[in-house]
């Protein structure tokens, strides 16, 4: 039996060698650790004790030093030698010398051994865990590539080259992405969390940071901080805005991202399973920022409100729907870009301005909520929500038909009467 432990114990060293990322010194210190918990307990104190740890061989040494006593005074058989026992090891030795002898650690007992093995796997644990927390801390905001392993119901358990699970949440995913077990999949990042020394590592292929880190791969410029990206608003899998600026008059940022027939962009659109991605040049000047951010509405006039970060856009007719985009994505996303509320407002002719009436002038008849709506769908006029068809509205606005009905009869009874 013992022989069999003392095989188990060398394959124990083994494994603990074989872990590459805890280093050599913090690894001997727990190993004599260990060793020096189970001499304690057997012998009361391991303070007379010397133990050399040797993890490339896989073996270890334990020597006891005692002190020479004469015999009659012997006390401690652990602390003491007496000197007769010493001169059956050595006849020079003399009262007050120290003898240091080798101990077999298989005397020590199964339970002993047992008890090693048991203290080293947990303390060895807790480094490995130690170490993928500051690991993996330092890494957050970085783009991996890890192989996916298993995909369940809220996530997806990725395994990077070391054999660390990752996880890749429902929420972090592009709503488009679609692997299979086996396939490599590249994300940012974003959270590393250690509750209860349980590290866990967490992705993300949705966060502005991926595109971000996506950009600094795909456009040298940026990599080498000519180009700088200032601001991005982002809907995962549907549009993106990114504002860059140049700190060299002779570099288009814009250009430089697009790269020659969007060469450059256009590994990042498939990265991000097609996502539409405009990139604007930043200002500081907010009226011109808002007006690139609205981009490809050309836009009239703008009013701005920066105490409350508001700010009213005037746009020809034609205008208004280019600059809400499809689903008001485009309007959403230049709101996120340059931190303003924006609201669109139609420009009105002054011939149209004595027979036209704002929707807002109806405050007193139709809640604030049902205008609002209809201004976010480019319609802030009483003639501009008459002119689109009553299907249109409901489909567009997605409100009840009772609801578009009394709107309609408010509006039409107010040109009545005139």
């Amino acid at each position: 039996m013992a022989k069999t432990e003392h095989i188990n114990l060398i394959d124990t060293f083994s494994e603990f060698n074989d872990q590459k990322n805890i280093d050599r010194s913090t690894l001997i210190s727990v190993m004599e650790e260990s060793f020096r918990n189970v001499i304690a307990k057997n012998y009361g104190t391991d303070e007379n004790f010397d133990v050399i740890i040797n993890p490339d061989k896989g073996d270890f040494e334990i020597y006891r030093n005692r002190v020479i006593v004469p015999d009659d005074e012997l006390e401690n058989e652990n602390m003491e030698i007496s000197l007769s026992e010493a001169r059956k090891i050595d006849e020079d030795y003399e009262i007050g010398e120290e003898v240091t002898d080798t101990v077999d650690f298989m005397t020590f007992g199964r339970r002993s051994i047992l008890t090693l093995r048991q203290t080293l796997a947990s303390k060895i644990l807790e480094l490995q865990k130690d170490s993928l927390f500051v690991k993996y801390s330092e890494k957050v905001g970085d783009i991996i590539s890890a192989e996916l392993y298993q995909i369940w119901k809220k996530e997806m358990l990725l395994m990077d080259e070391d054999g660390n699970e990752l996880y890749l949440p429902k929420s972090e995913q592009i709503p488009t992405d679609f692997y299979r077990k086996g396939e490599t999949v590249r994300a940012v990042v974003a959270v590393v969390e250690n509750k209860n020394n349980n590290p866990k590592i967490i992705l993300s292929r949705t966060s502005p940071v991926f595109l971000e880190r996506l950009f600094e791969l795909e456009v040298p410029e940026i990599h080498d901080g000519l180009i700088t990206i200032k601001k991005i608003a982002r809907i995962p899998g549907e549009r993106a805005k990114v504002a860059v600026e140049s700190y060299d008059e002779r570099i288009d940022p814009v250009g430089a991202c697009v790269g020659v027939k969007g060469a450059r962009i256009h590994g990042i659109v498939r990265e991000l399973r097609n996502e539409n991605i405009d990139v604007i040049n930043y200002t500081n000047n907010t009226s011109l920022f808002i007006a690139r951010a609205l981009s490809p509405a050309k836009i009239s006039s703008i009013r701005l409100n920066e105490e409350d970060k508001k700010a009213e856009i005037y746009l020809k007719p034609e205008e208004v729907s280019q600059a809400i985009g499809k689903g008001g994505l485009n309007i959403k996303l230049a709101s996120m870009l340059t931190g303003y509320t924006l609201d669109v407002f139609r420009e009105i002719d002054e011939s149209e301005n004595e027979e036209d009436i704002y929707l807002d002038e109806f405050a007193d008849e139709i809640d604030q909520w049902v205008i609002d709506a209809l201004k976010a769908i480019g319609c802030d006029t009483a003639k501009s929500v008459l002119a689109v068809p009553r299907e249109d509205l409901i489909r567009r606005t997605d409100f009840e038909v009772e609801t578009i009905d009394e709107v309609l009869s408010i509006l039409k009874a107010e040109f009545e009467e005139e």
